[in-house]
């Protein structure tokens, strides 16, 4: 008798402990959301106010997005437009949001041996790279600066190949310190660069074309796809990013004094 009664006080705690376990929201994102210590400035805050528990999976944008399209996760915060609105127009996403935004920076050795520096367009930036044959660190891993650098060679019609470039399939850090070790050139957002440049000695050689803006978006799982997804809890998240807490504490966001993100929800709540 008294191990079927140990038994069922047993039974009573693990059910009780089940039902009051945190609902957890899964999202996938890209590096530089998590590795600049933004997210760990904004999730807290979310996780109190709404007793939920963020589970986040930091992969470059491609990633991201393929986790969404499989419904290993609710939400994504990724920052590639092209791929983001296929993802949304084949079906696997929707409430596409205007988060926030920063801009894509070439960095480099102090010398400059391409003299990107002296560049008049980030075009002009990428042949000098390549005409010169200066070594130039490529993620190579379909993350959102990635596709942006491919974008960018499409319009130059350059085929990156050879010596040269080097393509890692990593991520951003990882990018960074490559670039540093062989005083070669880089394509980073310019919120992951501030977070190493103290780590560092490359810094930015060409920066403020258009061309490199750099937006992010927040997007939900299709629940008619994925009935499994939590739904609501990924709205929740939605509007408290893109609501005046959340706006400002990511306008509120610094690393050295610089700010690394920039607030860019359309209709703050």
């Amino acid at each position: 008798m008294k191990i079927i009664k140990l038994l069922f006080i047993l039974s009573f705690l693990l059910i009780a402990d089940h039902l009051h376990a945190e609902p957890i929201l899964r999202m996938s994102t890209t590096t530089s959301t998590e590795h600049s210590g933004l997210l760990a400035v904004l999730n807290p805050v979310f996780e109190k106010r709404y007793g939920v528990k963020v589970h986040v999976i930091a992969v470059g944008t491609g990633k991201a997005l393929k986790l969404g399209e499989n419904g290993d996760v609710d939400l994504m915060l990724v920052h590639a437009p092209e791929a983001e609105i296929a993802f949304v127009n084949a079906g696997y996403g929707v409430d596409r949001s205007p988060v926030m935004y920063n801009d894509y920076v070439i960095v480099g050795p102090d010398a400059d041996p391409a003299r990107v520096s002296a560049s008049g367009s980030v075009n002009e930036a990428f042949e000098r790279i390549a005409r010169s044959r200066s070594v130039f660190i490529s993620r190579g891993d379909e993350s959102g600066t990635h596709l942006k650098e491919k974008q960018i060679w499409r319009e130059v019609e350059i085929e990156p190949q050879g010596s040269w470039y080097i393509s890692t399939g990593q991520g951003m850090g990882a990018v960074l310190q490559m670039a540093d070790q062989k005083r070669a050139y880089a394509l980073t957002d310019r919120g992951t660069f501030i977070s190493y440049q103290d780590k560092v000695e490359i810094g930015i050689v060409f920066d403020n074309d258009p061309t490199l803006f750099n937006p992010y978006h927040l997007i939900a799982v299709n629940p008619k796809r994925y009935p499994t997804a939590q739904y609501e809890l990924a709205r929740q998240y939605i509007a408290f990013l893109t609501g005046k807490q959340g706006q400002s504490l990511i306008a509120g966001f610094k690393r050295s004094g610089q700010q690394l993100f920039y607030p860019d929800a359309v209709n703050v709540r």
